[in-house]
């Protein structure tokens, strides 16, 4: 994968791979917070 100049010094895998591993923790805690705290809010908002 061909980077800009300015990201250049950012092309080993490495760097792919954290950003990756950072998105994909943060989506599972997005996730995680949704089926934590939303949907038993709305569950009870709804039924009570």
């Amino acid at each position: 994968m061909e980077l800009p100049q300015r990201f250049a010094e950012y092309e080993h895998p490495t760097w792919l791979t954290a950003v990756a591993t950072a998105l994909s923790y943060g989506l599972i805690l997005a996730a995680m917070t949704v089926v934590l705290f939303v949907v038993p809010y709305l569950l009870f908002t709804q039924l009570g």
